[in-house]
């Protein structure tokens, strides 16, 4: 035994393999001194997938290619040991027949229930406490959609959905109005599309939809639905804040009749998850769980790409039986940075609707929209039924440069991409960063045909447009409000967090630069200007994982000029932070593509490395694509982005609703 774990050990100082990958085989190891060397390696190998995103370890790719499903050896591997290399040869040579034989073990691993560490579903390995959360994800999802919402009466339906949604000139079906009516018929729902295609009108929509077909009480009375809004981080929160007053004004609730009702039912305030679920005092986990359910009826789970298969699990255990759980996401977008990739599995089969007849007449009867008859499936499941794809941008147009690269990236359409950069499409530009003078502009004055975006237009802001110290703190607000806006217009997105073009030698670089350029009075420690992404939720703050704001200085009491960071607080108000108080921060001129996620900015550039990298893939680059919304930037080689636009992410894991076996 202790040959494998010296092996493994070589994997942990090469930077392969984590400490607690290595701890975990030495655990399963020390349970029964006994076991296949292989047995070890494979608990190694199951507890790295899960670092990596992955759920479980599919034996049946690692049979078929060990290098790619590991992603080993790492991008940034240096000269590494023989030992090293030695394993990794070994777990490349092994057939699928090897690892199954050395799995074999009752005491380690079980089919399914059961007590030991791991799991062997079919070819996928598991951590146990994995499988059980997939498990409890299936478990609910499958009862929701078994037991239905029982149908409205279809005239009533319908004459809700016309002033929901006023006929307009529609190409083909409005998926709003569909999705609206599916969703009404079914405990489960998910509503996922590209950006602007009105996920959050659909499910305030929705939301006035169910309290107005919600049965009266016992008293006869309507009856107020509680219905909660939930999104895994901060960033996401605040925007769909925004977002939810916003449709609420355009709400028709008087003519849906009792407006004071309807307006009260529909949440204005988001939380994130973990608030939402709240951190238990006296145990580890949750306050509210399978024990202590939520008070809620409906709950509306926004960005749900982001959100992890653990998160997922702690969500669904905390819901009573009977509440309704509606999830809403784009699942082109990358997948949670922790394990899982529900959304993509459970939307799967989206872009094909697979709707059956009898639904497709049921959304004719409800809704008087007609369902293209190549989404009607004979042999369409359960879950294709709760699953509606919103296919119209109001963002982007038919002539969008944007929207059009966007479309071709997550169809992996590599001759159309090309011939999208030789034709040149307005509001996309391609550029070459091979040296700070190249990048020197586009930071600046980040390219865009009027010049007014970038960080150039953002400091001046912080310098000129500062308001005396004698003036007010109203004065100071809107100032501050003033400066993330402007911050907000443009931003570098990296591909890497390491090497020349990883996010955090890009902010060193930048922050060197505009000091050079006398825009900043300082590039290390905290400044005038400086702007900061919070990198951990903090409670006692009120502020959560990647929330963004920017130091700033102000009149301290008595009078003179102190730093403070001002963060948004939503409907243009801001609150400000003592920088002493802040733990967990980092400066965000640049960041990664996934701190990007659930934001938008005026202008993107998405910075390539300079080399190819595992984590540069098609889901990577199109979720850069999407956060922009009038220009957009690709930094770097085209070759390269070429190589991620045919590098579909692939994550492994069982979630398995369909029976044809698809996921």
């Amino acid at each position: 035994m202790s040959g494998v774990m010296a092996s493994l050990r070589a994997w942990v100082d090469a930077g392969w393999l984590r400490e607690v990958d290595h701890a975990f085989a030495a655990f399963v190891a020390a349970e029964a001194p006994q076991a296949p060397d292989r047995l070890v390696l494979a608990a190694a190998l199951a507890s790295h997938q899960l670092g990596r995103g992955h759920v479980c370890l599919d034996l049946a790719t690692l049979a078929a290619d060990a290098n790619d499903t590991l992603a080993l050896p790492p991008d940034e591997d240096a000269e590494t040991s023989d030992a090293a290399q030695a394993l990794l040869r070994e777990v490349a040579a092994t057939p699928l027949r090897d690892w199954r034989a050395a799995l074999a073990d009752p005491r380690l691993v079980a089919p399914g229930e059961g007590a030991t560490p791991l799991v062997l579903a079919g070819t996928r390995l598991y951590l146990r406490r994995y499988w059980q959360h997939e498990q409890s994800v299936r478990r609910a999802v499958e009862a929701r959609l078994a037991r239905g919402a029982g149908d409205a009466p279809p005239a009533r339906l319908r004459e809700a959905l016309e002033l929901l949604f006023p006929r307009g000139p529609h190409a083909g079906p409005d998926w709003q109005k569909v999705a609206c009516a599916l969703a009404s018929r079914s405990d489960f729902a998910v509503v996922t599309g590209g950006p602007g295609t009105g996920k959050t009108t659909t499910v305030v929509r929705l939301l006035a939809l169910l309290q107005h077909l919600a049965p009266p009480g016992d008293d006869g009375h309507p009856r107020r639905l509680r219905i909660r809004l939930a999104a895994p981080t901060g960033k996401a929160a605040a925007r769909l804040n925004d977002s939810i007053a916003r449709a609420v004004d355009d709400l028709p609730l008087d003519q849906l009749g009792e407006p004071g009702l309807l307006r009260a039912a529909i949440p204005s305030k988001v939380e994130t998850v973990h608030r939402l679920l709240g951190s238990s005092p006296v145990r580890r986990g949750f306050r509210h769980d399978e024990h202590n359910p939520l008070p809620l009826d409906v709950l509306v789970l926004d960005e749900a790409s982001m959100v992890g298969l653990e998160a997922m699990a702690a969500l669904v255990a905390a819901l009573p039986p009977r509440a309704r759980l509606i999830l809403l996401g784009d699942k082109d977008q990358l997948a949670s940075v922790e394990a899982g990739g529900l959304l993509g599995e459970l939307c799967r089969r989206a872009d094909g609707g697979h709707f059956l007849p009898a639904t497709a007449q049921w959304v004719q009867a409800a809704t008087g929209e007609v369902v293209p008859s190549a989404l009607v499936d004979a042999a369409g499941e359960p879950l294709d039924q709760a699953v509606v794809k919103l296919r119209h941008s109001h963002r982007f147009d038919a002539e969008s440069g944007i929207g059009q690269l966007a479309d071709a990236v997550n169809a992996g359409d590599l001759p159309r991409v090309r011939r999208l950069r030789e034709e040149g499409r307005e509001g996309v530009a391609w550029r070459e960063l091979a040296s700070d003078a190249a990048l020197r502009p586009l930071v600046l004055d980040g390219g865009a045909p009027d010049g007014r975006v970038g960080l150039r237009a953002y400091l001046q802001v912080v310098r000129e447009a500062r308001p005396s110290l004698e003036a007010g703190s109203e004065a100071f607000d809107a100032w501050a409000a003033r400066v993330l806006a402007a911050w907000s217009r443009f931003q570098l997105l990296c591909a890497v967090r390491r090497g020349p073009h990883g996010v955090e030698r890009m902010n060193e670089r930048i922050a060197q630069l505009l000091l050079r350029e006398g825009l900043l009075p300082a590039a290390t420690g905290w400044y005038d200007g400086r702007p900061v992404m919070v990198t951990g939720n903090d409670y006692a703050l009120g502020l959560m994982n990647g929330d963004v704001g920017v130091t700033l200085e102000v009149p301290g009491p008595d009078g003179r000029p102190t730093l403070r960071v001002a963060f948004p607080s939503g409907e243009g108000a801001v609150r400000w932070v003592l920088p002493s108080r802040l733990q967990a921060v980092e400066t965000v001129f640049a960041m990664t593509v996934h701190k990007s996620q659930g934001s938008e900015f005026e202008h993107v550039a998405l910075l390539l490395p300079d080399r190819d990298s595992r984590v540069l893939t098609r889901e990577l680059v199109y979720t850069g694509i999407t956060r922009a919304r009038r220009w957009f930037t690709v930094a770097g080689s085209a070759a390269l982005l070429e190589v991620a636009v045919e590098r579909p992410t692939r994550r492994s894991g069982g979630l398995l609703l369909h029976r044809d076996g698809s996921r």
